[in-house]
């Protein structure tokens, strides 16, 4: 199966291990003297409205893709925990209890 860059990036990545969708491929590095694709990168999301600073962007090997399918990648990878959000203090508890 042929696939050009364009396609790679319109398939949904899924990690195999929790079945969870990580998103799109959003970049592509690759080594500049083998011309070998190396790695992907998923950008982390934005806050609310593209506003603030985005979770950070997931990268993974090109040896972590167990399947490219027609619509999917399944990889196979350590995905780094989510940072849990910490309550700001006050807020709508503070005003009600």
């Amino acid at each position: 199966m042929n696939c050009s860059i364009t396609e790679l990036c319109e398939k949904d990545v899924i990690e195999i291990g929790c079945g969870k969708m990580l998103g799109r491929i959003s970049d592509i590095e690759f080594d500049t003297e083998t011309g070998m694709i190396t790695r992907m990168v998923i950008f982390g999301r934005h806050k609310m409205f593209g506003v603030g600073k985005s979770d950070e962007d997931l990268r993974f090997s090109w040896k972590d893709i167990s399947v490219i399918g027609d619509e999917t990648i399944l990889i196979c990878c350590e995905i780094p925990p989510q940072k849990k959000k910490e309550p700001k203090p006050g807020g709508w508890k503070g005003l009600f209890g």
